[in-house]
């Protein structure tokens, strides 16, 4: 919640201020009543809507879900890199299952001693490391698939998100979840 005086200058929230020669301590408008607040020519507005980045722009637009041939804003004309190949500009889905890929990777790198040590040395990759690893690309995989089915910005937007009780509380992620870490400590 925002509060402004009636000619529309903004007003600060937890900071003293001045109208005309009355000074009002920081807490003012967390303590004043709201009938206080309009006797001081104060009015209370909308705070502004917040957009989620990952989604969309400053100005709640969504973003391009899909990738496109970059056009140069000032000619119209496509956009071409040094090699003569087009540019593109990515799309959500591309980035999102490329952020996929690197957590994935991050995921496996802790554990890619073991395969070395394999083929180095022919020990065994222990069971539940295996079964962990398989189960991380696997986990990617269809995360990457659960990307590519979104139609529209409003559906990786319910992907990224997840479903709640009544009472607010988590019942699960939308997204298919990675596999816990089999030596992660709580």
């Amino acid at each position: 919640m925002a509060f402004q005086l009636s000619d529309g200058t903004p007003i600060p929230l937890d900071a003293p201020f001045s109208i005309g020669t009355t000074n009002y301590p920081a807490n003012w408008l967390r303590l004043s009543t709201a009938e206080e607040k309009t006797a001081a020519g104060i009015v209370t507005v909308a705070d502004p809507t917040v957009y989620d980045y990952r989604f969309y722009e400053d100005n709640g637009n969504p973003k391009e879900i899909d990738d496109k041939n970059t056009v140069d804003s000032v000619t119209g004309e496509l956009v071409k890199k040094a090699d003569g190949t087009q540019h593109i500009t990515y799309g959500l889905k591309t980035n999102f299952k490329k952020e996929e890929k690197s957590i994935a990777a991050s995921l496996l790198g802790k554990y890619d001693w073991y395969v070395t040590r394999k083929s180095e040395k022919g020990t065994a990759i222990p069971t539940e490391i295996q079964t962990y690893r398989d189960a991380v690309r696997t986990a990617c995989t269809t995360r990457e698939a659960e990307i590519d089915a979104c139609s529209d910005v409003a559906a990786l937007v319910t992907l990224y998100g997840a479903t709640y009780d009544k009472d607010g509380n988590l019942e699960k992620f939308n997204m298919t979840q990675y596999p816990d870490d089999p030596n992660a400590t709580l």
